[in-house]
């Protein structure tokens, strides 16, 4: 299948591109890699339609991995999917963004697809959104009139729909630091390891005192119509220590903090019960990390 007509457009600046797509209006897409805009045209996939498509792959800078000790890990718009999983820096300073972007498809589509297209694509299922959103990390926006960071929290707003203004951009994305006290991690549960959408996703990321819990944010995705918190989950954590006991109570406070469906890799109810079973999974992993104390 071929696809259909469009106008390809080349921007080699930020400035340009902007220009262009607030020109060209609610008939234009930005693309960084494309793996999660040219399929669905070529399927003809409900919502695919576009007219002209600004890819930003030639704009300089924005291809970057750092670290800054106050703002943590810095990410951009450009950056691929497998250097992210491979980056010896984002595996130092946080594993689980790392293990989250090796979650992404096969090793072709991470060789091609960004993160922030991964969320910009804004899928209930979505594989970097929901350890983005546990760790804090905030969108970099460049808008027409200002720029704005947008918390990853407050960036869903329905299935493929983000709260992007018209004619914004993310150019790039930052995770704070994990503290000492701190650890996250992103499990999948899906029917292959590779190429298969999750039936659920769990992030967890906790602040620790020995074993003792005193913050909290788990992350569902794949439960709901976007990436969702689990504050029955995190209110059933903080504050308490650590045991088999707590996390039984927790994955099934999860339960409660989604909204399964049913669709062609698992029934709402069985999704429904994945949830605790992950959810305690993530924070076991997450604690994996944890050195201090005798956990």
């Amino acid at each position: 299948m071929v696809l259909p007509k469009f106008e390809y457009l080349a921007p080699t600046t930020l400035d340009e591109a902007m220009q262009l797509y607030n020109e060209l209006g609610s008939g234009a897409k930005i693309m960084a890699g494309g793996t999660d805009i040219i399929p669905p045209m070529r399927d003809k996939a409900p919502g695919s339609k576009c007219d002209f498509l600004i890819d930003i792959k030639h704009v300089p800078g924005l291809d970057y991995i750092e670290y800054d000790e106050k703002q943590g890990l810095k990410i951009g718009c450009l950056t691929k999917l497998y250097d992210i999983q491979t980056s010896k820096l984002v595996r130092e300073k946080n594993p689980a963004v790392a293990q989250a972007a090796k979650y992404v498809a096969s090793t072709q589509i991470r060789h091609k697809g960004t993160m922030v297209g991964n969320i910009c694509n804004a899928s209930p299922s979505c594989d970097t959104a929901p350890i983005l959103i546990s760790c804090g990390a905030v969108a970099k926006v460049h808008g027409r009139d200002a720029d704005r960071d947008l918390p990853l929290g407050e960036f869903f707003k329905g299935v493929k729909k983000t709260n992007l203004e018209p004619g914004e951009i993310v150019t790039g994305l930052v995770i704070p630091p994990l503290a000492e006290d701190e650890c996250a991690a992103y499990i999948k549960f899906s029917v292959r390891k590779a190429m298969d959408l999750a039936i659920v996703g769990v992030a967890a990321w906790l602040k620790m005192d020995g074993k003792k819990v005193v913050d909290a944010r788990i992350t569902l995705g794949a439960v709901a119509i976007t990436p969702v918190r689990a504050y029955n989950a995190e209110k059933a954590l903080i504050g308490n220590e650590i045991s088999d006991e707590l996390l039984q109570k927790v994955g099934v406070a999860a339960m409660s903090d989604c909204k399964p469906i049913s669709d062609v890799r698992a029934s709402a109810e069985y999704r429904h019960d994945m949830v605790r079973v992950f959810t305690k999974r993530a924070i076991m992993k997450a604690l994996e990390g944890y050195k201090e104390g005798e956990i």
